[in-house]
């Protein structure tokens, strides 16, 4: 892990499209600002977490099996 010191205003640069500047510093809290392309998925580590398990959990899952019956109708239709 990379770690650097920045203070109020400073930035840091990840490849020539994301930017993360540091915009507001309260107690032990900081706010950062960041600038990256549409198409680059920003979230906090937590909303990631989430996403992620989702995901994994929606792909391992089993369809119902009335969707499953329409499926294979669908398919002995087509032969």
């Amino acid at each position: 892990m990379l770690i650097l010191t920045r203070k109020l205003g400073e930035s840091i640069r990840i490849g020539d499209d994301i930017e993360v500047k540091i915009v507001a510093v309260s107690g032990d809290q900081i706010k950062l600002g960041i600038t990256a392309p549409r198409e680059v998925d920003v979230n906090r580590g937590e909303i990631y977490e989430a996403i992620r398990k989702e995901n994994n959990s929606a792909a391992t899952s089993k369809l119902p099996e009335d969707i499953l019956n329409t499926i294979k109708s669908m398919k002995k239709k087509d032969h």
